[in-house]
């Protein structure tokens, strides 16, 4: 399996050969360039390290090395120098090059050198990535709601995070599955490695297990070189298997393989080798109707649902409407450079009066197409999309509380927010809200908000 891609960009056959020599095991993928269009073309930011001499003819080491930079910035150039050129690896070091090595030079040194370029660049892959997630964690606080259902399954999530057990997400589409699963990895102990989302239903099946378990160079028509799988990419971390029952039976079949012998077995490979992977599934459908019919494998449900988080539809959570709608209506505010709108009576009450077939991500749909229509500060019903305006009040479940009652949760909300932003500032407060201080004063007593 290759390691470490080196790119060499030198015009002297001879060096060529050197490399040749010396990188020449599985461990190694070798670049060869002998002049800068060459290079262009052969540069990838795969590519772990480059090694490059001073003197290239048409140019200089130095100007392809800023032309490489353009399109991969945390490119790491080890350039060779001849006797007479020490002052431009100092000036190419100035640049960026990470070391420089004289001519001729000792094999053993050099491969010592390009071996810990390749190790500091992975270090600092892995530290930029590593603060990528921890900048975009997904927690407890991403998830946006208050209603008894949503609690119960937080505090299910809350409980299981930290195991290693394989968790099934099931609920219907638009749900939230995929932010459930990035909770579950950011409170696991696996949160600083990789967190990989699968979703089967944008994949043709032919491609399944070569994304999934990766392949060997000419294990099949078009394998041109080596690929890993998302298995090999995530090991250490989580994988989330969105929307499993589309899955094909053999794919099923190696999935099991996984959960059992915690190993994989890539296309074109002899053997199988160990991962070390937590799978979190998601489906929208009755996995064990798909069990009853034939459609999924007995063995592989049961051994994915270890732990089911099921996640209730939006029409059994109507008391999260409001608060769902305000986080919804800031978000498409900011990104359109505009005031954050107030929500009427009104338009609450069609959004409380809808049966959202398409959960959350049909609210936050209709939320965006409001924001962007509205031609002043506040929402008004007649820019909400046409079925949400013209919806049967029927259709609702009653049984979540008086509509007063939910305006008043709202109100709750809002205010509590708005005090929290201000360090519990009224006057702070009351400016966020766009209300006077003695009407927020007035509605901290009646909703009895306190600190």
């Amino acid at each position: 399996m290759i390691e470490k891609t080196i790119h060499l960009i030198d015009d002297e056959s001879i060096i060529h050969d050197i490399f040749r020599r010396i990188f020449k095991g599985d461990e190694y993928k070798l670049i060869i360039s002998e002049n800068m269009s060459q290079a262009l073309a052969n540069h990838h930011p795969g590519v772990d390290v480059v090694i490059m001499d001073l003197m290239i003819p048409g140019t200089s080491g130095i100007e392809i090395f800023k032309q490489l930079a353009k399109s991969d910035p945390s490119i790491r150039v080890i350039f060779l120098t001849a006797y007479g050129t020490i002052e431009s690896a100092i000036e190419a070091m100035k640049l960026g090059a990470v070391d420089y090595l004289q001519k001729p030079f000792n094999n053993v040194e050099l491969q010592h050198r390009i071996d810990r370029a390749i190790r500091e660049r992975k270090v600092n892959q892995e530290n930029i990535r590593l603060k990528k997630t921890l900048n975009q964690r997904f927690s407890f606080e991403n998830i946006i709601g208050n209603s008894n259902a949503l609690k119960q399954t937080l505090n299910l999530v809350e409980n299981v995070a930290a195991t290693n057990s394989t968790i099934l997400i099931t609920g219907e589409s638009g749900t939230g599955k995929e932010l459930i699963a990035k909770a579950v990895f950011a409170n696991s102990n696996r949160h600083n490695k990789p967190f990989i989302s699968f979703n089967s239903s944008n994949i043709p099946s032919t491609l399944f297990e070569s994304i999934l378990f990766g392949h060997r160079r000419g294990s099949f028509t078009g394998a041109h070189a080596d690929r890993k799988g998302i298995f090999d990419e995530a090991d250490g971390g989580t994988i989330f298997l969105d929307e499993i029952a589309n899955l094909d039976n053999e794919t099923q079949s190696k999935i099991l393989r996984v959960l059992q012998e915690k190993e994989i077995q890539p296309l074109g490979e002899n053997r199988p080798h160990k991962v070390d992977v937590r799978i979190i599934a998601a489906t929208n459908v009755n996995l064990l109707e798909k069990v009853k019919l034939g459609e999924f494998r007995e063995d592989l449900f049961y051994r994915l649902n270890i732990i089911n988080i099921h996640l209730p539809p939006l029409r059994e959570r109507m008391e999260d409407i409001p608060i769902l709608a305000e986080h919804f209506a800031r978000k498409y505010a900011e990104e359109n450079h505009r005031e954050v709108p107030e929500m009427t009576p009104e338009f609450l009450h069609k959004l409380m009066h809808y049966p959202w077939p398409g959960n959350i991500r049909e609210l936050e749909n209709a939320m965006q197409r409001s924001v962007i229509l509205a031609s002043g500060d506040r929402l008004t019903p007649e820019v909400l999309p046409s079925e949400v305006r013209t919806a049967d009040s029927n259709g609702v479940n009653g049984n979540n509380g008086d509509f007063n009652e939910m305006v008043n949760r709202y109100k709750h909300h809002l205010i509590l927010n708005a005090l929290k932003r201000n360090d519990w500032v009224q006057k702070r407060a009351a400016e966020d809200l766009n209300i006077k201080p003695t009407t927020l004063s007035e509605l901290i007593k009646r909703l009895d908000i306190h600190k």
